[in-house]
């Protein structure tokens, strides 16, 4: 733990090189910008229906963010003036406690929200020039615009997050100590934890429960295309891409960027140690600079039958330059930083594990690999089969991922304690500029790929391009998901060896045979079960809605279901009997639908820890947390894994062209159960493993030096918010097992009696 050490190097040569990167890192983002905004549009190429198309998911994306910081607004406000009391009423340093413990977290969350924001923006406006790109010019010229609109948001996290982290360490450090100084700092991580969290399950909620509606009714029950325009929860399925895959991943690595960082911080017993995780980031951000311009390839747009090997070495030219060129500058850092070797050789081993992590990802994802050819091959014999091989295709996944990470954590654990784990972590992040780019391009590829498909005025060989680049982006979509699983846990165990050395506890308290920590590990086990299993009802109510919305439309709008007979037909549809549906209306559905939904698991997300700490104490709340990180770990892998699986499975069906078959049917049902494990429960226990530990780290200075039971009556008071809180949403009917559609039901009942 960073205690009271001599001081031999300033608080500003500390941060430097972090603050260095993150003025090139938004240098970079104009220079990207500036030559995305050159890319023709839609009415540059006389096809400014593509235009219009790409407005309204923009709309729809602005919108969702618009209702959902609003809430976050009076959320983020409540939070900071907690801190403010807390810290003011018991500081541990001097009477500003409590003002920088806000500030912090107040700057946190709104870079986080920036962040999200920013991404979003460039996204929305990065899909038609993708389109523009493949139409008028070649499948790298889509592969580079998207992978530039990828890079802008990747670039933006970093730049937003080490600058942020690096600003705060040296404003609420004045005439503060190291220790002192990062323990305001926990309040930045929890601001941008807190967001993230809102932000992913908000976003998974929304994306999912469009996706599943608009497959179920529009390709199952109608037999239209994934992305027919006569299918009116379409636009918000491609809103949700860029809700949930954009802002949400976003903000998910926004987290476990600046965590690590303040985590590495925290355990180090040095000058020079305190400096190596801004150093090495800042360091990382050029090489991924560097490693954006390795990005391109020769392939020809064959949809399907494309290379997708090729096409993905085109992506990982990136990431291996970067890579290489970062292993070189750290080791010139930890030179010029008193030889620091030890430290090296674990950034080296979190740098291999996270590419080996993202390599063993795309072995159980992709349908180039037995995996997903097995889950297809099920799909003779109906969806039920289906979805039992994906479930198993998930749960064995998670044996590699595990055997990496336990390996790094010994490993690095043995050359250099918990500090070496920590600054493992900050390894795998280091190049996040470049590997978060490459997972950001996939909804921009996407889009633009159902872009293509809603004009009909689009040729079939720009499809295929467009489909040649969204088979990519569902592979680095799921090797960024197992890449943000494995960044996750480490960050997490980091956070948690800060918790343990800040509240004084030593090995000696920690006995699993103890009841109180065994009790601790069972309920944080639990937690993300609990977690995974609110996400999934609450997915399955809006997309119940969504369903309704769209059998209503196709019923009642005039001359629609004749569009979708004729669509689904494969036969051209005359512009004078071509119809468009109301898609602003299930817009307008996910959006509420997401919001109000994601209170539940962020409200308890938020309490579980507290609750835990301050009514029985630190040492079961070190349990919640090791159960919480064990479990959680072993869910999220599967539950992204599997769904990824289950995607691919679809998307094979597609490729050998029996999408419409019986067995391709059976694959879209796997693919409809697999959208809200891949997209919004599995990639959301990544944030609360983090949340979680960040929240208790942040409060540990309140706990410290408390035995079982000390004070627990201060732990009545969150308690009674858990309380409050599930009367509420008992109340508000947003925990309920009640149908969302029982009134449409007995309605429909009642008329046919």
């Amino acid at each position: 733990m960073a205690d009271d050490f001599p001081d031999v190097m300033s608080p500003v040569v500390k941060v430097a090189p972090g603050l260095v990167g993150a003025a090139l890192s938004l240098i970079f983002i104009m220079y990207l910008r500036i030559g995305l905004y050159k890319a023709k549009v839609g009415k540059d190429i006389s096809h400014p229906r593509l235009d219009f198309l790409s407005a309204k998911i923009k709309s729809g994306a602005m919108a969702f963010l618009k209702e959902e910081y609003k809430f976050l607004g009076y959320f983020v406000l409540v939070v900071g003036l907690v801190l403010l009391l807390l810290f003011s009423v018991s500081p541990q340093e001097d009477d500003t406690d409590g003002v920088r413990m806000m500030a912090a977290f107040f700057v946190g969350a709104g870079l986080s929200a920036l962040a999200g924001y920013g991404g979003m923006m460039v996204a929305t406006d990065g899909n038609v020039r993708t389109t523009v790109a493949c139409t008028a010019g070649t499948l790298n010229d889509g592969l580079k615009v998207a992978f530039a609109t990828g890079a802008i948001m990747g670039f933006t996290v970093v730049g937003l997050g080490l600058g942020g982290v690096s600003c705060m360490y040296l404003l609420v450090g004045l005439d503060y100590n190291n220790a002192a100084t990062m323990q305001v700092l926990t309040g930045f991580g929890f601001g941008a934890s807190s967001i993230a969290l809102f932000a992913r399950v908000a976003g998974g909620i929304y994306t999912k429960a469009a996706d599943v509606g608009a497959d179920l009714v529009g390709k199952v029950e109608a037999g239209i295309d994934e992305d027919d325009p006569h299918n009116p929860a379409v636009i918000a399925d491609n809103v949700g891409d860029n809700v949930g895959d954009v802002a949400g991943m976003g903000a998910d690595l926004f987290e476990s960027y600046v965590g690590s960082i303040i985590a590495a911080a925290t355990l180090a017993d040095t000058d020079a140690r305190v400096a190596l995780p801004f150093w090495l980031a800042g360091a990382g951000i050029v090489c991924s600079i560097i490693g954006f311009f390795a990005v391109h390839t020769k392939e020809e747009g064959a949809g399907w039958n494309s290379n997708l090997g090729a096409l993905m070495f085109a992506l990982e030219k990136g990431m291996y330059t970067a890579g290489g060129l970062f292993l070189g500058s750290a080791a010139v850092v930890v030179y010029v930083l008193d030889g620091l070797w030890d430290e090296y050789f674990c950034i080296l081993i979190g740098l291999v594990a996270g590419m080996l992590i993202g390599k063993f990802t795309e072995y159980f994802t992709s349908f180039d690999f037995a995996p997903v050819i097995s889950i297809k091959d099920r799909g003779v014999t109906g969806p039920a089969t289906v979805v039992i091989q994906g479930l198993g295709v998930g749960m064995i996944s998670c044996v590699p991922t595990v055997l990496i990470l336990c390996v790094t954590i010994i490993v690095c654990n043995q050359i250099r304690g918990e500090y070496g784990v920590a600054i493992a972590a900050v390894g795998m992040l280091a190049t996040l500029g470049i590997t978060l780019a490459t997972d950001a391009y996939g909804p921009v590829a996407d889009n633009a790929g159902g872009l293509a498909e809603m004009d009909p005025k689009i040729p079939k060989e720009v499809r295929g391009k467009t489909d040649a680049l969204d088979a990519l982006g569902n592979t680095t979509a799921a090797t960024g998901k197992g890449f943000a699983i494995g960044s996750a846990v480490l960050t997490s165990l980091s956070l948690l060896a800060a918790f343990k050395a800040q509240v004084g506890m030593s090995d000696a308290d920690l006995n699993l045979a103890d009841a109180v920590i065994l009790a601790g590990v069972l309920f944080g086990a639990m937690l993300p079960y609990m977690f995974a299993a609110l996400t999934m009802v609450s997915v399955g109510k809006a997309a119940a809605e969504i369903i309704t919305e769209v059998r209503r439309q196709f019923a009642e709008i005039p001359g629609l279901k004749a569009c979708i007979i004729k669509a689904s037909e494969g036969l051209e549809i005359p512009p004078e009997e071509d119809v468009d549906p109301d898609s602003d209306k299930c817009v307008a559905i996910s959006t509420r639908s997401s919001v109000r939904e994601m209170l539940a698991p962020g409200t308890y997300a938020v309490l579980a820890p507290l609750v835990v700490g301050f009514l029985v104490g630190p040492r079961c709340l070190m349990g919640l947390l090791t159960g919480a990180i064990a479990s959680g770990c072993m869910v999220a892998i599967m539950m992204s894994n599997a769904g990824g699986a289950w995607d691919n499975g679809k998307k094979l069906c597609e490729k050998l062209g029996i999408k419409k078959t019986e067995q391709g049917k059976a694959c879209v049902v796997g693919d409809t159960v697999g959208d809200p494990f891949k997209d919004t429960s599995g990639p959301s226990l990544n944030i609360l493993i983090k949340l979680m530990s960040m929240v208790s780290l942040t409060v540990a200075p309140l706990l410290k030096g408390n035995d079982d039971w000390d004070n627990f009556y201060y732990g009545f008071i969150p308690l009674g918010l858990f309380v409050l809180a599930t009367f509420y949403l008992v109340k508000k009917e947003i925990l309920t097992w009640k149908d969302p559609l029982e009134a449409m039901v007995s309605g429909a009942t009642s008329q046919q009696v």
